[in-house]
This record gives C-alpha cells, sequence and structure tokens, in this order.
C-alpha cells in the first residue's frame, strides 16, 4: 500500500498522478493541427477526421461511467499500468496506418484506456488524502489538466510543420511509456479496501448519485462549459488554414493562445474560491454569452484573426471558471465513492462533449468565423439556460431553509 510508504515516495507519486491528469488532453488536442493535413494525406472528407476525435469522446466518456465502480473493486494501480501499455500501442499502430477506419477503432481503445489511467489517479487524490488538502489538491485539477490543451497543439502544430502527422501520435506513446515506467517504480496500489463489484450496489450508488439534482447540474454545466471550448477545437484548424490562409503552426499557437486562457480562467477560479457560488457562476455565464454576442456583430464587418481570438480567450476563460469552481464542489459530494463519483462525472462530461462534438462535426462545414461564432452562441446559450435553472433552484432552496430556520 502507498499509504505506508516513504514520505519521499509519496510525494514522487502524487506528482506523477498530477503529470497524469493532462493525459486525456494530450490525447485529444495534440493532432488538432494536423486535422486539415490528415484530411488530404488520408483523402477522406474534413467530417471523417473529426469523428476520430468523436470516437475518442464517445470511448472515453461511456468508459469512465463503468470505470469508477470497476476501479472500487479490483483497485486502481494494476489497471492504470496495463491501461498506459493499450496507450502505448494503439498510438504506435496509429502513427502506421492510412485507413481512417482502423484510427477510429483505436481511438475508441484509447478512450477506454486513458479513463482507467485517469479514473484511477483522480480516485488516488482522495485515497491518500483528506479535508483541506484534499480540497487544495482537488482545486489544482482543472488547472493541471489545462497543461494538456495548452502544450499539446502548439507541440502538434511543430511536429506537423517539420515532420507529419503520424509524429503526433508516436509522441503519445512515448509519452505513455516514459509514464508506465516511473509509475512502476514509485507509485503504488492507493485504495484502503476493495468493495465486491455488485450490480446491485453499482446500480444503488448510480441512483443515489444521479439523484442528487446539484451534482446532475453540476455535470451537464461542465459539458457545456468544455463545449463551448471544442467549437474551436472542432472548427479552428479548418478555420485558420483555409478561412485566414495559416498554416499549422499559427493553429498551434492560436490553440496554444486558447489553452492558456482556460488556464487562467481555472485559476481566478481557485483565487475566487471564498466568493458566493451563485454570484460567480452568473457573472460567467452571463459575461461569455454577451462577448459572443458582441463577436457575432462585429463578425460581420471585420472578420480578423487577432480580433477573433481576443473575444475567444475571454469567451474560454469564462468556460475554465465554470468548469473549475463547479468540478471542485462536485468532487466532494461523494466521498466515500471516490472512484465511482470520478467515472461518473468525468464520463457524464464527455458524453456530454462527445454528442456536442458529433453535432458541431455534422451542422456543416467551418471556414469561416462567423460559422463558429454562431456555434459559439447556441453551446453558450444552452449554458447560461442551466446556470439559470440552477442559480434560480438554489435561491429557492435557500429562501425554503432560512424560512425553516426562523
Amino acid at each position: 500500500m502507498l499509504q505506508s510508504a516513504s514520505e519521499k515516495r509519496k510525494r514522487i507519486a502524487t506528482t506523477l498522478a498530477f503529470i497524469s491528469i493532462p493525459l486525456s488532453g494530450f490525447v485529444t488536442d495534440i493532432y488538432l493541427p494536423s486535422f486539415p493535413s490528415m484530411a488530404k494525406g488520408l483523402q477522406v472528407e474534413e467530417s471523417s477526421i473529426q469523428l476520430t476525435l468523436t470516437c475518442f469522446f464517445i470511448s472515453y466518456g461511456i468508459s469512465q461511467l463503468l470505470v469508477g465502480s470497476l476501479l472500487d473493486s479490483i483497485g486502481r494501480f494494476k489497471p492504470a499500468m496495463y491501461a498506459l501499455v493499450a496507450v502505448i500501442i494503439t498510438s504506435m499502430l496509429i502513427g502506421f496506418t492510412s485507413n481512417v477506419q482502423l484510427i477510429c477503432l483505436l481511438r475508441v481503445i484509447q478512450g477506454i484506456a486513458v479513463s482507467f489511467v485517469v479514473v484511477s489517479k483522480r480516485a488516488f487524490f482522495v485515497d491518500m488524502y483528506s479535508g483541506d488538502k484534499l480540497k487544495n489538491y482537488l482545486s489544482y485539477f482543472t488547472i493541471i489538466w489545462s497543461c494538456g490543451p495548452i502544450i499539446a497543439p502548439f507541440l502538434g502544430g511543430y511536429l506537423q510543420k517539420y515532420f507529419h502527422w503520424q509524429a503526433n501520435f508516436w509522441f503519445l506513446a512515448a509519452y505513455a511509456l516514459v509514464m508506465l515506467i516511473f509509475e512502476l517504480i514509485y507509485s503504488g496500489e492507493t485504495i484502503k479496501a476493495r468493495k465486491q463489484f455488485d450490480i446491485a450496489r453499482v446500480k444503488k450508488d448510480y441512483s443515489m448519485a444521479l439523484g442528487n439534482l446539484n451534482f446532475v447540474l453540476g455535470i451537464v454545466t461542465l459539458g457545456l462549459a468544455y463545449s463551448v471550448v471544442m467549437v474551436f477545437n472542432i472548427g479552428g484548424p479548418f478555420v485558420i488554414e483555409n478561412g485566414y490562409h495559416f498554416n499549422s503552426i499559427v493553429t498551434g499557437y492560436c490553440t496554444l493562445i486558447l489553452g492558456f486562457s482556460w488556464l487562467v480562467g481555472g485559476v481566478i477560479g481557485k483565487r475566487l474560491v471564498a466568493v458566493d457560488f451563485v454570484r460567480k457562476i452568473t457573472v460567467a455565464s452571463a459575461t461569455q454569452l454577451l462577448l459572443i454576442v458582441i463577436l457575432m456583430f462585429i463578425g460581420f464587418g471585420y472578420p480578423a484573426l487577432w480580433c477573433f481570438m481576443l473575444f475567444a480567450f475571454v469567451i474560454h476563460i469564462c468556460s475554465g471558471f465554470l468548469y473549475n469552481v463547479h468540478f471542485t464542489q462536485s468532487m466532494l459530494y461523494f466521498p466515500e465513492h471516490a472512484a465511482m463519483a470520478s467515472g461518473l462525472l468525468g464520463g457524464s462530461v464527455y458524453v456530454i462533449t462527445s454528442f456536442s462534438s458529433f453535432i458541431l462535426s455534422k451542422a456543416g462545414k467551418m471556414g469561416h468565423q462567423q460559422d463558429i461564432t454562431l456555434r459559439y452562441l447556441v453551446v453558450s446559450a444552452i449554458l447560461s439556460a442551466v446556470v439559470w435553472y440552477a442559480v434560480k433552484r438554489r435561491r429557492t432552496l435557500r429562501k425554503v431553509n432560512t424560512a425553516i430556520a426562523a
């Protein structure tokens, strides 16, 4: 058990757990600048390349719904190590194939494997820590995770320019291999007491979690907040290269900038942890929607990349902020079912995101700024409606509780 290990080993294992958190972001974002090149190289439609991303999202999301309870029964460490091996193998196979259908299948397998790694590492912190220290670590999750969307497309842009799109997946294989080696040396099992895998118990636990409306609203908000970001991830590379006529490196820099904005939103969320929750989410969602409306009107007369990026930067800050404050709160609802809550939370978020990304990829080509802005507007409007309902519900409950106490 890692709990009985030396403090030095615990610190190293904790650092490794944090390093593993951006894995899903790397697997998702590193090849975004290569989308146009992949479409040309594989001689397929843009939507077919976008589908490889959707396949990962669907697999990753659905897997997390099931993986959480399984890890509560069989442990965290060994399944995560086997999953890293699967990431290495699938990444190498993608690098050697030119069949987009096979790539989609391998991305499905990657989604399952990454879900084992990420869910086990989220549960790692709940297993190892408690109280304020746990809350502090959890508040870093979205900040650390955002390193993936920041670094991955920036790196991917250069890998695309100086090598080719396959190099992105060879990098993923190397990343997973390094993680595997260090995990085997320094980390270990963290679950204190395994729960027998019982379908009836799993159903009861999931019913309990989904019966908590605040938890469910948090999941929907997280999914929609990330879906706003996915609007650019799905369409941005094509708009920048085909609409604005810049290359993959510019796409990488733009994605880097917007990834950094997500990080900024997470940092702001952590800094404002003491501010009233209702006030925070109301201001953030309203600000985001207003900025998108303004960007829509500006785009009719001045469709410039720098102007679009300026607005998109703040729009993504709002999403990163909403994600951070909701994620931290949602992870604390069921500490006695850490992996289940982690899997249900992360899985549901990615199911929502995969559904929205599929709709976005099938809603027509995105070749111009206004195409992206319109999709921003639709997703953000739905997000604002959910936040408004959650705020209204909380205020009503607060009044009822105050009346009962009086």
